[in-house]
């Protein structure tokens, strides 16, 4: 059984251009950007790629709301309602 803090890894093999290749091997052997091995950098890159992906998946969701006139009607009247607790806490904090 894993440790809570302990995560699972899986397996791969991963295929790429020779010229990707040594350019990332250059890499971690420099030690210029702390990656240990071949392996924690492509770790990196693929993490790196899954949370921009992501983000623009959010992006693209929000984006939604900025046309939709139901939505923009619903946050001006919200913001209204909070209006004056938030110039009240505005001024809290400017004291």
């Amino acid at each position: 059984m894993l440790a809570k803090t302990e995560k699972l890894k899986v397996p791969m093999t991963v295929r790429m251009p020779r010229q990707v290749y040594d350019q990332a091997k250059v890499l971690v052997d420099s030690r210029s950007e702390n990656i240990d091995s071949l392996n924690e950098l492509v770790v990196a890159a693929v993490a790196e790629f899954v949370h921009k992906a992501r983000r623009r998946q959010i992006d693209s969701a929000f984006k939604g709301m900025a046309g939709d006139k139901n939505f923009q009607q619903e946050a001006q009247m919200m913001a209204a309602e909070f209006e004056d607790s938030d110039w009240e806490s505005l001024q809290t904090a400017l004291e």
